[in-house]
């Protein structure tokens, strides 16, 4: 599964602006390439600015799943804005843009001019972020490593973007119609009529979900042997670190988009009685998992905190490989994590991540970063952000 490239895919941002964006009135920040790190007490803004340049990159945030929360109180909205560019060696710039406003559309800008969908701009900037939410990747429920899962596949494919809130659509008002159906039928075996009207749902539905699904596939199959590696060079153990995918839905490995569009028809006809019963779609990748596994055990319920801090880690760095090989070179974003790390694993990450074109580093002491990601260094406090000298 493979396709073309954006336009321009830019690897570090050169400038951030931000007007009413979380705590900030306004702030602009000249950055660069290389290691920029923000340092500042907790409360003070610095997640706030590695947060914008996530959703510039993604449309989404690490910390929130609704917009809301990013736009300061008391403003009607919120504007991110930077200036990205394509590499040391390139000089083509890009400025990005998005509009925010809670209850209305957003708006994107791409070099100043609108764009038709604000999603067109994902995939201009890549980013991997590192955060301490996770850890609920690891110890979460399944939500959480399939929002890993696909943000992954959008970061590698940004066209799968609107396959996946395509798939979301059609899950939210084919469950409307089985729970209208729930109260209607109360047990009753399914008519003709709403028997050829599920059919119509199910084909869009299993549509939908093979291709997210393969994506799915494609990229976990992919991913693992770079996350059984970054796990070893990180990890003072000796377990092997896996990932393999679980799903209700039965199909053969390495099933191609027909044959999973196939099964995942046959599985809802299967099930179909037990949906109208309870009202909801259980079948589709919205219902699967990820298992991850450190040797033998599963990771959740049997890893240590050391080793689920481990894991969550090499599962961003084994994102930041994948892209890497796929010739896409992301931002890296350290949030907030050194503080969380013995010195051991903080020396480990800091080598592994030291080459990226950017890395940018949150902490709330400047000391938990390790020397070797020496670079530009800033103070965030009370609504500032000022560079050390």
């Amino acid at each position: 599964m493979r396709e073309a490239a954006p336009r321009l895919v830019c690897v570090f941002v050169d400038h951030l602006q931000l007007v009413d964006f979380r705590s900030y009135t306004g702030v602009d920040v000249a950055l660069g390439a290389g290691v920029v790190v923000f340092v500042g007490a907790n409360g003070q803004g610095k997640t706030n600015l590695v947060e914008a340049v996530e959703y510039l990159s993604t449309l989404s945030s690490h910390r929130v799943s609704s917009d809301v929360p990013l736009v300061r109180a008391g403003a009607e909205r919120a504007v991110a804005r930077a200036r990205v560019q394509a590499g040391l060696d390139d000089p083509r710039q890009l400025q990005l843009e998005v509009e925010i406003t809670p209850g209305k559309a957003n708006r994107a800008r791409l070099n100043r001019s609108p764009v038709k969908r604000t999603r067109e701009i994902v995939g201009v900037l890549r980013t991997v972020v590192f955060s301490p939410e996770d850890l609920a990747v690891v110890k979460g429920d399944p939500g959480e490593r399939r929002r890993f899962l696909d943000d992954l596949v959008v970061n590698r494919w940004p066209r799968m973007a609107g396959v996946r809130a395509d798939y979301d659509r059609v899950l939210r008002q084919r469950n409307t119609l089985l729970k209208s159906l729930s109260g209607r039928m109360r047990g009753a075996t399914p008519g003709a009529d709403v028997a050829a009207t599920l059919d119509v749902w199910d084909a869009h539905l299993a549509a939908a979900g093979a291709e997210l699904l393969e994506a799915r596939l494609t990229t976990l199959s992919d991913v693992v042997p770079h996350l059984a590696k970054a796990y070893a060079d990180i990890a003072p153990t000796n377990s092997d670190a896996t990932a393999a995918y679980t799903s209700a839905t039965t199909f053969e490995p390495g099933a191609g988009r027909e044959e999973l569009t196939a099964a995942l028809t046959a599985a809802m006809a299967a099930r179909r009685n037990d949906e109208v019963a309870r009202g909801v779609s259980l079948v589709g990748p919205h219902r699967d998992d990820v298992l991850l596994s450190l040797g033998v055990l599963p990771a959740r319920g049997y890893a240590s905190h050391g080793e689920s801090w481990s894991l969550a880690l090499a599962l961003r760095l084994g994102s930041l490989a994948l892209l890497r090989e796929d010739g896409v070179e992301p931002v890296l974003v350290l949030d907030d994590v050194f503080a969380e790390l013995d010195a051991t694993r903080r020396e480990r990450l800091a080598s592994m991540v030291s080459g990226a074109e950017q890395v940018m580093v949150t902490a709330a002491v400047g000391g938990d970063v390790p020397a070797v990601l020496s670079g530009r260094r800033f103070r965030v406090a009370g609504g500032t952000v000022t560079e050390d000298d």
